[in-house]
């Protein structure tokens, strides 16, 4: 049963989908200290799928289908106006993808039903298209234009996103930091538990975060004891760090949490392997995996490559990531039976390899011959 909402002029909805695992602390934020209600739609299901895949061609990709799904998710709870912004460029000459920037338009077209779409726009190649622009022109649907009041709210949508950062970085899971920081408290989180294995998960928030879209990825690698790292977790810096040792210039907007986040934990020491995770279909992700995968091999680190659309099987997905697991577990125990040999041999104790290994028992054996001593693509 649909929950009843009480919509008024002050109420705002907010599709959980796209930008949303990005930018919805700072739209909290925003939205409470200008006394705009905000409604959320419900977390995505095979319905939300399955309705918004309907109004959409096929070759559309997974997260805008959800993301019309949301859309209608809203609708039948009964709000009006609803936020889907057009953001075209975030930086100068640094671009959105055509389906992000055409959203609203999308939106409009696919859905015949009578409701306001806050369409506000942010364009930072072109002149007066800023952020405070876009911030003025989605309160402008509410009657609300004084700009001191504006730039408040702003303020307070920072203070919300960046203690939301703050706890992202310090390796806090996403649903509590986001908690956290939507109940204006924080705390900084120290890991003690030592994992034998650390992955990157490098892909956009709406793949990762969304449970449906990512079959719970994050819950799936910390149960086989798998410390999970992602660009939530980097600095702008650490990103654009990650951006030059790929020898890569920024044009596409989501180029940083990509190709930024794999250039920076493939350096990484304490990251073993990355696992990418894009949609199906998705050409600036298609480019950005292909030049992450080459320069992988030049660090010798393993990279699993995921696909996802609507047809993406469980099953399948979590045996991909379990097997590249194990083979981080082979290799890992191959590179420590070689360091303690090399020690061995050092010291003068001359004890063989077969000796060495065979002390150790099967599984140290079946490590080290089965174990990579390269860097592999699984595609």
């Amino acid at each position: 049963m649909k929950k009843a909402f009480k919509v008024s002029d002050k109420t705002i909805g907010i599709p959980r989908a796209m930008s949303f695992y990005h930018d919805y602390p700072f739209y909290h934020g925003f939205f409470a200290a200008l006394g705009i209600k905000v409604v959320l739609s419900d977390s995505t299901t095979k319905q939300t799928l399955n309705e918004g895949s309907k109004l959409v061609v096929s070759e559309t990709c997974l997260p805008v289908k959800i993301y019309i799904g949301h859309v209608l998710n809203l609708l039948d709870k009964g709000v009006d106006k609803i936020l889907v912004p057009s953001m075209q460029s975030v930086a100068h000459k640094v671009y959105n993808c055509s389906k992000i920037r055409g959203l609203p338009d999308l939106v409009r077209n696919v859905i015949k039903k009578d409701f306001t779409i806050v369409e506000a726009v942010l364009d930072k190649s072109e002149k007066n298209n800023g952020f405070y622009e876009f911030l003025s022109e989605v309160a402008r649907y509410y009657g609300i234009r004084d700009k001191a009041k504006i730039k408040k709210a702003s303020k307070a949508g920072w203070r919300v996103y960046n203690n939301f950062k703050m706890m992202m970085k310090s390796g806090m899971h996403y649903e509590k930091a986001m908690n956290y920081a939507l109940s204006g408290k924080v705390f900084i989180e120290e890991r003690t538990k030592e994992h034998p294995i650390s992955i990157a998960i490098v892909s956009h928030g709406y793949n990762i975060y969304d449970e449906r879209a990512s079959m719970k990825v994050f819950d799936k690698l910390e149960g086989m004891d798998v410390r999970v790292f992602s660009a939530l977790q980097l600095s702008d810096e650490q990103m654009n760090d990650g951006l030059r040792m790929l020898s890569q210039g920024l044009y596409w907007a989501n180029e940083c949490e990509m190709s930024g986040a794999a250039g920076f934990y493939l350096k990484d020491t304490r990251v073993d392997g990355l696992v990418t995770i894009s949609a199906f279909g998705c050409g600036p992700d298609s480019l950005m995996i292909e030049r992450i995968t080459r320069k992988a091999k030049q660090f010798s680190k393993p990279v699993l490559n995921l696909t996802i659309d609507e047809h993406t099987g469980e099953a399948g997905f979590i045996t991909r990531i379990e097997a590249f697991v194990d083979m981080l577990y082979r290799q890992k125990r191959a590179r420590l039976v070689d360091i303690d040999l090399r020690a061995n041999e050092i010291s003068g104790l001359g004890v063989g390899t077969e000796n060495f290994i065979e002390a150790r028992g099967d599984d140290w054996r079946e490590g080290a011959q089965n174990s990579f001593s390269d860097g592999v693509d699984i595609a």
